[in-house]
């Protein structure tokens, strides 16, 4: 019975059922390719070698990546294959494997990560998640993944629930990452200016919602002090489900975003990364339409 996130389905998906996420027991993969769209230290010169997973527990109505999280596409991996998978990347010269909204399938991939490991896996391994997470499920993992790269998407129970559908978001999502800086400290980067270990948070800052970005950041200096590594995101685009959002159906001004960068200063955040506007952009976001997703 699954019960590997918040949402605590235990539907039997070995048999079928499917639960908020609807993912299947075998890992399905979108796409397989090197990534070089990350924030400079998880991309770096050579790519991230990110495996985008299919399903997702959020239902957030402004996803970029519905065509994967809001429905089930790609290919079933099996264990012996997701291996072949890490190992191929590493031998393409990706910095990390860069495991895109693993929870659906983190059972399989924890095993898989071990079998690697053993034939030879020695990039740094990234957990990149939502952040809608179990502490059981991240506590699970230790030893086995070196960065951790989760969304701090909400604290308004309010707009968790209108957003994502989940209005227990921050209440999870605070407690496992958490875990995640117990395990893993904060980011560190080597003289290549690449990401070897530690926590790095990432933001989306919504239009109209500064409010709920600056909670966000108080809250990130309050739990870890004012060395954590936060992205700043400020790549919003109305897609998907916000073309029919009166809040959400525009991206952010630039005065928003020089507004949220003075505050992250401001209150003594000095570790991070921000974005030009000219990301908000949909031809940034990947593609899934690929014939054969594991073809890059």
């Amino acid at each position: 019975m699954c019960c590997n996130c918040p949402r605590n389905c235990q539907v039997n998906r070995i048999e079928g059922e499917e639960g908020v996420c609807q993912a299947p027991a075998i890992p399905i993969v979108a796409k397989c390719a090197l990534h070089f769209w990350e924030e400079p230290c998880i991309s770096g010169t050579n790519g991230s070698g990110a495996i985008f997973f299919s399903g997702c527990n959020l239902h957030c109505i402004f996803c970029q990546n519905y065509e994967i999280s809001q429905k089930i596409s790609g290919k079933s991996t099996k264990l012996q294959e997701l291996i072949a998978l890490f190992l191929n990347l590493q031998v393409q010269g990706a910095h990390n494997i860069n495991l895109v909204t693993p929870t659906p399938y983190v059972v399989m991939i924890k095993q898989a990560l071990i079998n690697a490991k053993a034939k030879g896996l020695t990039i740094p391994i990234i957990y990149n998640t939502n952040g809608y997470e179990k502490v059981e499920t991240i506590h699970d993992l230790a030893g086995l993944i070196d960065i951790y790269l989760p969304d701090i998407k909400y604290m308004s129970e309010e707009l968790s629930g209108k957003f994502s559908g989940a209005s227990d978001y921050f209440l999870h999502a605070s407690a496992a990452i958490i875990e995640m800086h117990q395990q893993v400290g904060n980011l560190v980067i080597n003289d290549k200016g690449i990401a070897t270990k530690g926590l790095l948070l990432r933001h989306l800052i919504l239009p109209g919602h500064l409010d709920e970005s600056r909670n966000i950041l108080d809250w990130a200096v309050a739990t870890f002090n004012t060395d954590i590594h936060v992205s700043l995101m400020g790549q919003f685009v109305p897609f998907y489900k916000t073309t029919e959002s009166k809040e959400l159906n525009r991206t952010l001004t630039k005065r928003e975003y020089q507004r949220m960068i003075e505050y992250f200063f401001r209150i003594g955040l000095k570790n991070g990364y921000c974005q030009e506007l000219q990301s908000a952009s949909t031809k940034f976001i990947p593609h899934f339409s690929l014939t054969n997703p594991l073809d890059g």
